[in-house]
């Protein structure tokens, strides 16, 4: 969305307009006008307001920059220019309406001239003058401290095939799933944005109300600049940026993929950064200006905060400055298509007494879709750190949490894989590694090992190398045809990977090499490998 203009002057405007008809004024060579209404509690669900139907006090009502509160008449009033998304945030014990296939809308587009013309991919057709009033219902619902919510990273199909794929592989089990909701951090789909539909067809059949964050592609190519290029978004989902309230968790979204737009002299998409603006961080700094700091604030986003790769978002520390008054945060993103925790202190601007916990989720589609197929044609899409595509379960009480990863298609318990050989030769067992892949590890998870049920239990070193299992897929589909021409990528360091000698000296015969993996929440998790010793 393209900035909003003369704030200064807007916000003064906001304060100081009389009510009546949206007033206008100009500040520069922008046109700024006062968009108003009043949000209310919908008892009869007919998105119209009724003489029965009460206004809310003191719900949060964003531009994208600044944020007010509803007076006790449930009334807001924002500047708003000719590009604009005005939006609710919602908050705890109420839901907003849902549009087609379970997707929440909370948020008017204001864009009297429509999208520019020469997206690849339509984006808002002109929605002409401002209204007078631009109310928003809210529908009371129970809704407990305790729940528990669906992450998936990168779900990134390129055909309509690959949405089957999506379906076959993680949705059909997670269908009546209980859960408050889902959420998709980034890359909903291959940069074919008609594939939004379908998408969102298949996994509305999960049962729940679904939430989206904006990724690298799922932005129209053909946009001359970072302010266009999510017009199709903003007429599919809404608002890049936005927030709402489950509980007493604050969920923030934030798009932070800039795009340096279509290179017209070279007929070529450009090149995309990390990277927050100042109207997003004024957004989060003026909406968490009233969230208690006992409550527990959750920033969603697609392109990680910091971490491998060349993509990193430059403005976190910024972002974290503004976090410091929070104790109690955590931060989610996908794109770089592996698993992996940060953690970020003082000396990264985060102030607080605690560190801030970041994840970067695993893909939905692991290797893009990637690998040879299992019996049902399904590929096995193993990511390059050696962990399986999936998704996680977040548990949230309070402003506590607890993060659970599902590997596609396996078992809750199917939490590592063991690399250790088949057989050893007596006198080289205390010289032989094993290695174990823990899919969601970090640096607080201790990984220990014992030879046999008399053994003491050994502790294991976290190490940053490449999976030799996944190395030894890699090798052996070399020579496989991929996906639209593609194959498996090659393997890198796996942030989540321990090392280990065996025991010397034990007795020959079929042993168990058991591993328990407890990690940050305090969970144990157990896998079992059998050893001939010979």
């Amino acid at each position: 969305m393209r900035c909003l203009a003369a704030v200064a002057v807007a916000s003064a405007l906001a304060s100081s307009v009389p009510s009546g008809e949206a007033q206008a004024a100009t500040a520069g060579d922008a046109r700024i006008e006062i968009a108003r209404g009043v949000v209310f509690h919908d008892r009869n669900r007919n998105g119209v307001r009724d003489r029965f139907e009460r206004a809310l006090r003191g719900v949060a009502v964003s531009n994208g920059r600044l944020v007010v509160r509803t007076d006790w008449r449930g009334r807001y009033r924002l500047p708003v220019d000719d590009d604009t998304i005005v939006f609710v945030v919602k908050p705890r014990g109420y839901a907003t309406p849902r549009g087609p296939h379970r997707l929440p809308r909370f948020h008017y587009v204001h864009k009297p001239a429509g999208s520019p013309r020469e997206l690849r991919t339509p984006g808002v057709e002109p929605t002409g003058p401002l209204p007078d009033a631009i109310d928003f219902p809210l529908i009371r619902v129970r809704e407990p401290d305790r729940f528990r919510v669906l992450l998936f990273g990168d779900t990134q199909p390129y055909t309509l095939g690959e949405v089957d794929l999506l379906a076959r592989d993680l949705i059909e089990p997670l269908i009546g799933s209980d859960v408050a909701f889902g959420m998709t951090l980034g890359d909903l789909v291959g940069d074919d944005l008609t594939l939004f539909e379908p998408l969102n067809r298949a996994i509305a059949r999960v049962g729940v109300p679904w939430f989206n964050v904006l990724g690298n592609h799922d932005m129209n190519f053909r946009a001359p600049d970072d302010a266009s290029s999510d017009e199709t978004w903003e007429r599919v989902f809404g608002p890049a940026t936005y927030a709402f309230q489950v509980g007493r968790v604050h969920f923030v979204v934030l798009d932070d993929v800039i795009y340096e737009g279509w290179n017209e002299a070279e007929s070529r998409r450009g090149r995309y950064r990390g990277g927050l603006t100042a109207k997003q961080l004024d957004f989060v700094r003026n909406y968490l200006a009233a969230v208690p700091e006992r409550e527990l604030i959750v920033l969603a986003m697609h392109i990680p905060l910091a971490g491998p790769g060349h993509l990193d978002v430059p403005e976190r520390r910024e972002l974290f400055e503004i976090l410091s008054g929070h104790p109690h945060t955590l931060s989610l993103s996908s794109h770089t298509h592996m698993q992996y925790h940060r953690f970020f202190g003082a000396e990264d601007g985060y102030a607080a007494d605690r560190p801030h916990h970041h994840l970067n989720q695993a893909s939905a589609c692991g290797s893009w879709w990637l690998g040879a197929p299992d019996e049902h044609g399904v590929p096995h899409a193993t990511m390059r750190d050696g962990a399986p595509n999936g998704y996680s379960i977040l548990h949230f009480d309070g402003n506590d949490y607890r993060i659970e990863f599902r590997a596609a298609q396996r078992p809750a318990d199917h939490q590592m894989h063991v690399v250790a050989p088949d057989a050893v030769p007596v006198a080289r067992v205390g010289e032989t590694e094993v290695l174990v892949n823990v899919f969601a590890g970090s640096e607080r998870t201790v990984v220990e090992m014992r030879l046999g049920v008399t053994d003491t239990w050994r502790r294991l070193e976290r190490v940053e190398r490449p999976d030799p299992l996944y190395q030894a897929l890699h090798r052996r589909e070399a020579d496989r045809p991929g996906r639209r021409g593609f194959k498996l990528p090659p393997a890198v360091d796996s942030l989540h990977l321990w090392a280990g000698l065996l025991p010397d000296r034990p007795p020959t015969g079929t042993a168990v090499l058991e591993v328990r993996a407890t990690d940050m929440f305090g969970r144990v998790h157990r896998a079992h490998r059998l050893i001939r010793i010979e």
